[in-house]
């Protein structure tokens, strides 16, 4: 019965969103309770920006090496050997495998060697004994990548045989990981806990799904070929990809430098509003991108502009009839929303008050980066991955920019200052300048989505007359 379960299969678009959007909504609810309890059992302070930053750089490598990989290049290859022939699909993918894991532990292992280095460049505010935590913290949690990037592979793949069932869990089972560490591994190793808690949890998201990919046909190979062609265009299309979601991780990792300057929990406060914002992103969002990517890569490989459209369409207005009154009812109600998950124990009223503000700065953005998700798919159905890539490194000076601008005019009384006090509903001028950080990310998101918007519409024609 639960291997049924597990290999049940969605059979349309619709359908796959709603199992990935229900996955999410379970997923956001454990999110929700982890973020309670490392709340109430740390507060906003020095623990707590330990551990977010010591998240940074593994999350930099699962983001730019791992979702690069999959998101630009496995779909649409294996896609096209999959029309060819499964087992010539699979052949690739034992490969790819093999290459890819040895490729992560070498990066792996230079990383934590040079990791006090990687620190110092991502918090300049960190120094003594904080420093030396988020050091150990940080190589801990080097082993996440390595599960999380041979289980997304496997996700990737997954969804081509439309097996979004067990994708959507794997998810909700890294959150069971992280908040069995936050409840038994904490009390014994402190806040060394948290970052075995993510190992876990990382693991536990690969051991759900090897079973299903296993009985499709994957088989372990050894192969180890460099010069494979399928190999040879998953480097083509990845390079560009990770350069893009590269920008994305530095605007984050440029964000933390800035908060780490800041006051003691600034790091703290922007990650839990952030950590609140993103399950609406992701309910809507990634769902329904996630679901209509293979499709779209099918309908190009099919030179099927009509059904191409036609999905493109319907997804992208189904996206925005969701997600704009959703992100209004979260503005709306951020200050009830902090106040039932995360004020409590060494939670205070100022820390409430802070992360409702920047949490109504980031809802402010999520239409717009939801948007960004579906158009980065599209493209990446085309193969092209150099237009999303140039229009992330563009949405990345415009986040800095940004940055420097919002933290400098929020650090002084003016009229600019005086608006977003009124529009956030803050009565304390102190500590302030940490709503800068998620208005910049949703104001460089705005024109992000606009310009990549405009250049699809432009170049959707040329895509199919060149094929």
């Amino acid at each position: 019965m639960i291997t049924k379960i597990f290999d049940h299969k969605a059979k349309s678009i619709n359908l796959a969103a709603l199992i990935l959007g229900a996955a999410s909504f379970i997923s956001a609810v454990l999110g929700f309770f982890r973020d309670r309890l490392l709340a109430s059992r740390f507060g906003v302070g020095d623990e707590l920006d330990v551990y977010y930053v010591s998240f940074r750089i593994p999350d930099f490598i699962s983001m730019v090496l791992i979702m690069g990989a999959i998101s630009a290049a496995i779909v649409p290859i294996f896609s096209q050997y999959l029309s060819r022939s499964k087992k010539e699909a699979f052949d690739f993918l034992a490969n790819l495998f093999n290459l890819f894991l040895l490729f992560l532990i070498i990066v792996i292992f230079v990383l934590i060697i040079f990791t006090p280095q990687l620190i110092s460049l991502i918090a300049p505010g960190f120094s003594g004994q904080k420093k030396e935590l988020t050091v150990l913290l940080t190589r801990i949690m080097f082993l996440s990548p390595i599960f999380l990037g041979l289980s997304n592979i496997f996700s990737a793949i997954l969804q081509i045989f439309q097996r979004f069932l067990i994708t959507s869990l794997a998810p909700i089972i890294y959150n069971v990981g992280i908040i069995f560490g936050i409840l038994f591994f904490v009390p014994k190793m402190g806040v060394v806990g948290l970052a075995w808690g993510v190992v876990l949890g990382a693991f536990l998201h690969f051991l759900l799904q090897a079973p299903i990919i296993f009985k499709l046909g994957f088989q372990l190979k050894k192969i180890l070929n460099f010069k494979e062609p399928g190999f040879l265009q998953a480097i083509k299309l990845t390079i560009p990809r990770s350069i893009g979601l590269a920008a994305g991780q530095i605007n984050l990792i440029f964000i933390t430098a800035v908060a780490s300057t800041l006051f003691s929990g600034s790091i703290a406060v922007f990650n839990l509003a952030d950590s609140l914002s993103r399950p609406l992103l992701t309910f809507i969002g990634v769902s329904f991108s996630t679901a209509a990517f293979p499709s779209l890569a099918m309908a190009f490989a099919a030179r099927d502009k009509e059904k191409f459209n036609r999905i493109f369409s319907q997804t992208f207005f189904k996206t925005i009839y969701l997600i704009l009154p959703l992100s209004f009812l979260l503005f709306l109600f951020r200050d009830l929303i902090i106040k039932i998950i995360l004020k409590v124990g060494k939670f205070s009223s100022t820390d409430a008050q802070l992360t409702a503000a920047c949490l109504a700065a980031f809802s402010l953005g999520i239409f717009a980066q939801a948007l960004i998700l579906l158009l980065a798919k599209a493209f990446f159905a085309f193969h092209d991955t150099r237009t999303p890539a140039a229009a992330s490194i563009l949405g990345m000076v415009f986040n800095i920019f940004f940055v420097i601008v919002f933290v400098k005019l929020f650090s002084f009384p003016n009229f600019f200052q005086k608006f977003f006090l009124f529009f956030f509903n803050i009565s304390d001028l102190k500590n302030f300048e940490v709503v800068a950080l998620p208005l910049a990310i949703s104001f460089s998101a705005i024109f992000q989505f606009l310009i990549l918007f405009l250049i699809f519409k432009r170049k959707k024609e040329i895509f199919f007359k060149k094929s």
